[in-house]
């Protein structure tokens, strides 16, 4: 029971410490003066930004490798009604929190103008064929369908498109399929960086959260195992790096490169806290990140709800958002620290909700 707790501390410490990261990189005070590791590459490339969605999808698989044997016994019936309705809500959650604040201009805001995917849209959708790929063709399927989803990804965009913004063939499967009005416009175009397409390759970072996640419950928590991981990951990104060369690092396009180097960080990622909360046993500065860990998905909704209801009000002409940023944190700070500033006051605000919800041991799963 207790080696099962401390692998928890890691798990939660890692959540928490990607939610952290989550909530300050979509907060930022103003964007033209942000730290630049805290933006998103514009297309090809890699920055530390990239690295949060990913992460969060390993972590999915990591935290599924404790709750998929509790299934085993399930018919399959009763597993994909559980899988479903677990898909649907955070799915519509998704949905829901791009609808809101629900209304403008005196009436109901349109469904028709709604963004159909996006982040929580695409966890689902993972999660779902994660979990359906891992029940059925287990471990060694899993591993089989991760390179032939990665393989075939790479010749799907060369050959339905280009790796252009405009050419590519997530956007035209996007376009067909749910229209312009649907999608994401924050690149210029219509254009979903968490497009249906994009999805296949998302998937395998959830199956190698997954895979790890076995690995270290059947090796313990040991040098060799942390040695063995470390290799592994590092194994990964220069296969990845490699990869860069005919396929680039593309987040919004979740390239199989792209997929490989994340997958490879978050597996020295994990190997690191492993050794450091379990072997090393400094422990000492994870309570913060644990209160981020044990609620990530309704930390992570809240923060995204409160900068949509910030930008909702006004003050002096501008939205709450702005005038806060701008006239609170950046006046005083500087653009650079006081966009950082403002992108904390938003995590931290989030993180005292999260502390009394674990004050009072309350913890929303899904």
């Amino acid at each position: 029971m207790e080696q099962l707790k401390k692998r928890y501390l890691s798990l939660d410490v890692f959540r928490g410490l990607d939610i952290a990261l989550m909530i300050i990189v979509n907060s930022p005070g103003k964007q033209a003066t942000t730290f630049a590791p805290l933006l998103h590459a514009k297309w090809h490339g890699f920055t530390l930004t990239d690295l949060v969605f990913p992460t969060f999808l390993f972590i999915v698989g990591n935290s599924m490798s404790f709750s998929m044997p509790k299934y085993e016994a399930l018919s399959n019936n009763t597993f994909f009604k559980k899988v479903l309705k677990r898909t649907v809500i955070i799915f519509f959650l998704g949905y829901l929190m791009y609808w809101f604040p629900f209304f403008e201009n005196g009436g109901l805001k349109p469904l028709s103008d709604t963004r159909i995917f996006g982040v929580l849209q695409r966890i689902a959708l993972c999660y779902f064929f994660a979990a359906l790929i891992l029940r059925f063709w287990k471990t060694k399927g899993a591993l089989i369908f991760s390179a032939i989803a990665l393989l075939s990804y790479q010749l799907l965009l060369h050959s339905f498109g280009d790796l252009s913004l405009a050419g590519n063939a997530v956007l035209k499967l996007d376009t067909w399929l749910i229209g312009e009005s649907h999608m994401y416009h924050g690149d210029g175009i219509a254009f979903d960086p968490e497009g249906l397409l994009s999805t296949l390759p998302a998937i395998v970072n959830i199956i190698a959260g997954y895979i790890a996640g076995k690995f270290l419950q059947k090796s313990g928590q040991n040098n060799k195992t942390i040695v063995r991981m470390t290799i592994l990951g590092a194994l990964l990104i220069l296969t990845a790096l490699a990869w860069d060369t005919i396929f680039p690092f593309n987040k919004k396009l979740w390239t199989s490169s792209f997929a490989l180097l994340t997958i490879g960080l978050d597996i020295i990622i994990l190997s690191v806290l492993v050794y450091v909360l379990d072997i090393a046993k400094k422990i000492k500065w994870t309570y913060f990140f644990e209160i981020l860990g044990k609620n990530p998905l309704f930390i992570y909704l809240l923060s995204e709800l409160l900068v949509i209801t910030l930008y909702q009000f006004k003050i002096k002409g501008d939205s709450a958002y702005d005038w806060i940023a701008e006239n609170i944190f950046v006046s005083h700070l500087g653009g650079y620290l006081g966009s950082l500033g403002f992108a904390l006051s938003i995590m931290l605000s989030c993180w005292i909700v999260g502390y009394f919800l674990n004050k009072n041991k309350i913890y929303i799963k899904i």
